[in-house]
């Protein structure tokens, strides 16, 4: 299940992990703040009690949806001159 709500400057969307067997070991929820900017990634870590952070470019964000769907291998995304 996932969320989304936009707000003054974001679009925030939060990623819960669900499951119906009790033997699944399910992971805090994700959230996703796409700024104007950067987009950042935040879960609590149960372990610490502190919450993680990973802040991409929009470029990196484009790089990572790109290799979720690719091979092993190097690569470099060609801009549209168009």
């Amino acid at each position: 299940m996932f969320t989304i709500e936009h707000e003054f400057d974001a679009t925030v969307i939060t990623l819960v992990d669900e499951g119906d067997d009790p033997r699944d070991y399910l992971q805090e929820d994700i959230t996703i703040q796409s700024f104007e900017d950067c987009v950042v990634l935040e879960q609590m870590d149960d372990q610490t009690e502190a919450v993680s952070r990973i802040v991409f470019s929009h470029a990196q964000l484009r790089e990572l949806a790109a290799a979720l769907n690719l091979p092993e291998g190097v690569y470099r995304l060609r801009q549209n001159n168009s």
